[in-house]
C-alpha cells in the first residue's frame, strides 16, 4: 500500500487528476516520533573484516506527512550523542571523545528535510541537512512505509524504516589508525540507519 499519491488513470485527452484513497488521506497529519520504539544507529566497517553497530538511545523528532502529496511531508529529528551505544563502555568513550563526536562540545546530531519524493509503491526518499559537529551537509535517507495501526492505547501510529549512505570524513569524524597488514581501523563509509514509529498528534479542538 502506497501512503502517497497515486498516478491517474485518466486518459492522455484527459487532464490528468490524483486518485486519492481515502485511508491514505487519513494518515495525513502531523506525528511525534516515539522514542521507545524507534531506532537511530550506523553501521561501520571495523578493522577492514567486520562490521560495528551502534544506536543513539536519546533521540526525538516529528514528522509531518500528506497523504495526498509526498511533496508537502517533512521531517525533524535531534540525536543525543552522548547516548551513543556500541556495548562496549571503552569504545563508547572513544566515540564521544574529541577524537570522534566530541559529544561535549557538540551534543547534537540534527537532521531537517528538505524535500520528499515517492521512488514507487511504499519507498520513498526524503532529502535534508544532517549536521553532526557544526558541519551541515546534504543527505538523502530512502525509506520503506511499513504501515499504520491503532496500537491498544488507542495511538494511531505509522511505520518507516530506512538507510543512508555516509562518508563520515564529510562531517569531520576523520580519526583512523593503520594496520600492520594494510589499511585502516575505521572505515571512512558507514550507514545510517532509521527504524522510526511516529504517533498521530490529536486534531486540534
Amino acid at each position: 500500500m502506497a501512503l502517497f499519491n497515486r498516478k491517474s488513470t485518466a486518459t492522455p485527452s484527459t487532464p490528468a487528476t490524483v486518485a486519492v484513497d481515502p485511508a491514505l488521506t487519513a494518515l495525513t497529519g502531523e506525528y511525534t516520533i516515539d522514542p521507545a520504539h524507534s531506532s537511530i544507529g550506523f553501521t561501520v566497517r571495523h578493522a577492514m573484516v567486520t562490521n560495528v553497530r551502534g544506536s543513539f538511545g536519546d533521540h526525538e523528532g516529528s514528522l509531518t506527512l500528506d497523504g495526498a502529496n509526498p511533496r508537502n511531508s517533512a521531517a525533524s529529528i535531534d540525536v543525543k550523542i552522548a547516548s551513543v551505544d556500541t556495548g562496549i563502555a571503552d569504545r563508547d568513550g572513544h566515540l564521544v571523545s574529541g577524537d570522534f563526536f566530541d559529544a561535549e562540545k557538540f551534543p547534537l546530531m540534527m537532521f531537517r528535510s528538505t524535500q520528499a519524493e515517492q521512488l514507487g509503491g511504499d519507498k520513498y526518499r526524503i532529502t535534508g541537512d544532517l549536521t553532526i559537529k557544526d558541519v551541515t551537509r546534504p543527505l538523502a535517507i530512502d525509506l520503506e512505509f511499513n504501515g499504520s495501526a491503532t496500537d491498544v492505547y488507542g495511538n494511531e501510529r505509522v511505520g518507516f524504516e530506512g538507510s543512508a549512505d555516509i562518508l563520515r570524513s564529510d562531517w569531520g569524524l576523520t580519526w583512523n589508525a593503520a594496520l600492520e597488514t594494510g589499511g585502516v581501523m575505521v572505515s571512512d563509509k558507514g550507514k545510517l540507519n532509521f527504524d522510526i514509529s511516529a504517533i498521530k498528534a490529536a486534531p486540534q479542538a
